[in-house]
């Protein structure tokens, strides 16, 4: 399902499509994980593909693998060539997401709205949309095989993995994300939320898998645009969550078409982070994937 060439390893055997990643079985228990250029939105996968943003995904994942092992160790063995596709340790990949909050935005701000609170987290009333949060918070969501993963509390994430994984994967993703909003922030960016996905090993070490602190997992803001109380513009895909809701689209497969001015722009975002993160110019990591494990 793959919609832009890559070269397959030998002994590759396809075990699933994402809505933007494949997942192959590789000789030796491992895995190759291949980030496509599709996008995704309101949980649809769009008809139409935005060129490199995969690679984009798959860059900025290692960067911050490189850079976080001393927080957590991560399942990536080797960045392939092609800039797209990681081979990976095979891990138990927890059946919750581990998101972290810095700010009032998304599902956390209707959720606030709604109860002033943000899974089992009550914050102080009177908080505007945007708002930095006192601190950042640890909001697990479970996984939903189709629709829409769903925020839950601490209670029902400990029912699903036991208190002593759910406090160490809290532990970690806050960690994690302080290191990377510290770092993006000396780079212009606000982290104002993002999302992990730990596993385990054979030993029931805990293992940062997936992506990390990518354009499809996180919320990255402009800093020199941030206003609270307003939806700052970003550099992920709210751009085209804005194209669509504007379309008055109803969330349902077929999605909608994405013109040339859209596929552009949205490209030129995840660029712009990609390059702002890593201080790297995107086409160099193009003609040269590991320079961002450097």
């Amino acid at each position: 399902m793959t919609e832009t060439p890559f070269s397959l390893p030998p002994g590759a055997v396809h075990l699933a499509s994402g809505k933007v990643r494949e997942l192959y079985a590789l000789p030796d228990d491992r895995l190759l994980l291949v980030a496509s250029d599709r996008i995704s939105t309101f949980d649809v996968v769009l008809p139409t593909a935005i060129p490199d943003k995969g690679r984009v995904l798959t860059g900025l994942s290692a960067f911050w693998f490189a850079r976080t092992r001393a927080i957590v160790p991560n399942h990536l063995l080797a960045l392939r060539p092609d800039g797209r596709s990681m081979e990976c340790r095979k891990l138990r990949m927890l059946p919750i997401e581990c998101v972290v909050r810095g700010y009032l935005a998304g599902s956390g701000w209707k959720d606030y709205r709604a109860g002033g609170a943000v899974c089992g987290h009550v914050l102080p009333a009177g908080l505007s949309e945007s708002d930095r949060l006192p601190a950042p918070i640890f909001t697990p969501a479970r996984k939903a095989a189709t629709g829409h993963d769903e925020n839950i509390d601490r209670a029902r994430a400990v029912e699903m993995v036991g208190a002593d994984l759910y406090d160490a994967a809290e532990r970690t993703a806050i960690a994690l994300y302080r290191f990377a909003a510290d770092h993006a922030a000396a780079r212009g960016i606000i982290v104002a939320d993002t999302k992990f996905e730990f596993g385990t090993d054979d030993a029931g070490t805990l293992i940062l898998g997936d992506e990390a602190i990518t354009p499809d997992s996180s919320r990255f803001w402009p800093a020199d645009s941030y206003r609270p109380g307003t939806a700052p513009p970003s550099f992920d895909k709210q751009f085209v969550r804005d194209y669509c809701e504007r379309l008055g689209w109803a969330k349902t497969y077929p999605g909608p078409a994405l013109p040339a001015e859209v596929v552009d722009g949205t490209r030129a975002r995840y660029v712009e982070a990609f390059e702002r993160l890593t201080g790297l110019r995107f086409a160099d990591y193009l003609a040269d994937p590991t320079i961002v494990q450097r």
